[in-house]
């Protein structure tokens, strides 16, 4: 008796709403291959297309809001999702749509709150802020703000870990369930901080010496999404996905005259 052929069954899936990287190394692209590294299905919604190298952006242009719209509509209602990450909204009605739609998905969510590139080039218009306050956070399960983005965001400025719960409790005031302050800019040892409102978690790593570090917010991001995705908790995902970008870091490699990115592909390289 010849037994049937099994029908291969999806992996989870994960949707970005992020901005094009030309250069490859952050934003879409990044997004993509880290959730093709982990093993879920990528799907992606552009909401702007940035002209951008690894010396820095030249320029970039959002997409109309019904455009975004669109995108999200056919993915969430004909394939769905199991998680979502955001990262590069640029503008206050990008960042309305996407949170509206983040409401109504009921997925977990990752919010990267983009403001700065690697090189200090601005990709959020500054009248979007509150937006992102006010809008995007309350629909976001886990939000990843760097120090930047926190003082952005909160008006709290951290210049050592000691001062990292202050920023969480800011940041978790506007209405996310967890939030991963990011320490990789502060001396010493890089470490992270979890917080839920009562619990901390703190992850800590190993500082490599390689400056070709474009992307890593977006991967970091995007790893966590596709944890939650494969089905763990939150403290278990973004541990994991640190464990993840950790090594896209050591293995960051030279591209073009500036920052090179991380290598997302490192586990299949050793």
């Amino acid at each position: 008796m010849t037994r049937a052929p099994s029908t291969p069954q999806a992996p989870p899936l994960v949707l970005t709403v992020a901005g094009s990287d030309s250069g490859g190394g952050a934003g879409i692209q990044a997004d993509l291959k880290t959730m093709l590294a982990l093993g879920v299905h990528g799907m992606s919604v552009i909401a702007a297309v940035t002209a951008q190298n690894s010396l820095g952006v030249q320029g970039y242009w959002e997409l109309p809001p019904e455009a975004v719209r669109a995108q999200l509509d056919s993915v969430l209602a004909d394939i769905g999702v199991h998680a979502i990450k955001t990262g590069m909204l640029a503008s206050t009605v990008l960042v309305e749509t996407v949170a509206e739609a983040l409401a109504g998905s009921g997925a977990p969510a990752v919010v990267d709150p983009v403001g700065v590139s690697k090189h200090g080039d601005p990709l959020l218009a500054p009248d979007a802020v509150h937006a992102v306050r006010s809008a995007l956070l309350p629909a976001a399960t886990v939000v990843t703000p760097n120090l930047y983005e926190v003082e952005q965001l909160t008006g709290v400025k951290v210049v050592q870990e000691a001062g990292m719960r202050e920023a969480a409790e800011a940041v978790k005031a506007l209405g996310p369930q967890w939030v991963l302050i990011k320490g990789g800019h502060l001396p010493g040892e890089p470490a992270d901080l979890l917080f839920d409102g009562e619990r901390e978690h703190r992850f800590s790593a190993t500082r490599h010496d390689n400056r070709h570090t474009h992307g890593t917010g977006c991967t970091l991001a995007s790893a966590i999404a596709s944890h939650l995705a494969l089905g763990e908790d939150v403290p278990a995902a973004v541990a994991k996905a640190k464990e993840y970008v950790t090594g896209a870091i050591a293995a960051g490699f030279p591209l073009g005259a500036g920052i090179g990115p991380v290598d997302h592909a490192w586990r299949h390289r050793t």
